[in-house]
């Protein structure tokens, strides 16, 4: 990593994310009082909704939440189906090859915006095999640490890291994970020296530094909310941009002395390309009702998680811009996937 990983580059735009509500945008609004009878129609059968990752993630939570009152404001079932492998890759490619009739969605995530650069060959196009709907949540990744560590803020582990170079381990889901970049971005912004120590998913990285084989790692604050609640774990810091409400007293980290460090784990639902657009607004009105319901936003807080919206091209903008953000992130960090 060099000084080329700053600040700049890892600031998220927010302009096009908004607190979900229920406003819906007047072209989205009179493309559904226009659409055909067939378009109104929709769903005629049950909704597939494909989760790229195992079940008890962050995404499967939130897929879930979704899919519960999604389910009952369209009258059909929605069924999350997790087709996790190849960090998201293959429950992408098999929802970008289903037909486009709004039965088959997905759960897209930060990761795989991360995945167009970090895999030399993906099977789908992130741009071009689907029609974005919404983003739908924002979760930060929390910086955590052993208890036995004698360090309470973040200065005192940079300090700490400082004396002991080399010698003090981070874990994450995998080389080129949000958990694995969020690392080497507070390794080159601190100027420390920390050893990665990739694990296979998730639950294996927070196992690991519980067991103390390492001792600090960036999961979403919603996998280790309720451990860090119980004080096996010790957080120092968040990568959001605002302090979050399910735990107020954990400062962010640009707070906590590494100003301009900002990291989200978003996700958001995407159709395969070629959807009718009256089906999108149909969608993006349905899910923008569900995240404005008082129980979601509940369910959400208590999980560390952030409802957020906006309008599908908003979103296809979003993208974008975040295959441009973590393009330039894998590149600094080096890492592959082949």
């Amino acid at each position: 990593m060099t000084s080329k990983l700053n600040t700049p580059i890892f600031l998220m735009n927010r302009r096009s994310v908004s607190v979900a509500t229920l406003h819906m945008p007047a072209a989205c609004m009179m493309a559904i009082l226009s659409m055909p009878a067939h378009a109104q129609e929709y769903p005629t059968k049950a909704i597939q909704f494909i989760v790229p990752y195992a079940a008890g993630g962050g995404a499967d939570i939130v897929a879930r939440i979704v899919g519960q009152k999604l389910s009952a404001s369209l009258g059909q079932p929605v069924v999350v189906e997790n087709r996790p492998g190849a960090g998201g890759n293959i429950g992408a490619a098999i929802a970008a090859k289903a037909a486009p009739d709004g039965h088959t969605l997905v759960m897209a995530t930060n990761t795989h915006a991360i995945n167009a650069s970090l895999f030399s060959k993906i099977p789908y196009d992130l741009v071009k095999d689907f029609a974005p709907i919404t983003l739908i949540s924002s979760t930060p990744l929390v910086l955590v640490v052993h208890p036995s560590l004698p360090v309470r803020s973040v200065k005192e582990f940079v300090a700490l890291a400082r004396s002991r170079p080399g010698q003090l381990n981070y874990s994450s889901s995998g080389n080129g994970g949000s958990g694995h970049l969020s690392g080497q971005i507070f390794i080159s912004m601190t100027k420390i020296n920390l050893v990665h120590v990739p694990h296979k998913g998730a639950p294996e990285a927070i196992t690991g530094l519980l067991s103390g084989e390492v001792q600090l790692s960036f999961p979403t604050m919603s996998s280790v909310l309720p451990i860090v609640k119980s004080g096996k774990l010790r957080a120092l810091g968040m990568t959001a941009l605002n302090r979050v409400a399910a735990a107020p007293d954990v400062p962010t980290l640009s707070e906590a002395g590494v100003p301009g460090f900002v990291v989200d784990n978003w996700t958001g639902v995407l159709a395969p390309a070629q959807t009718r657009r009256e089906i999108i607004f149909r969608l993006h009105a349905e899910l923008l009702k569900v995240l404005a319901m008082a129980d979601v936003k509940e369910r959400f807080g208590s999980q560390g998680v952030t409802p957020v919206s906006n309008t599908p091209d908003e979103f296809a903008a979003y993208i974008k811009s975040e295959l441009e953000l973590w393009r330039k992130a894998v590149r600094e960090s080096g890492a592959r996937v082949d």
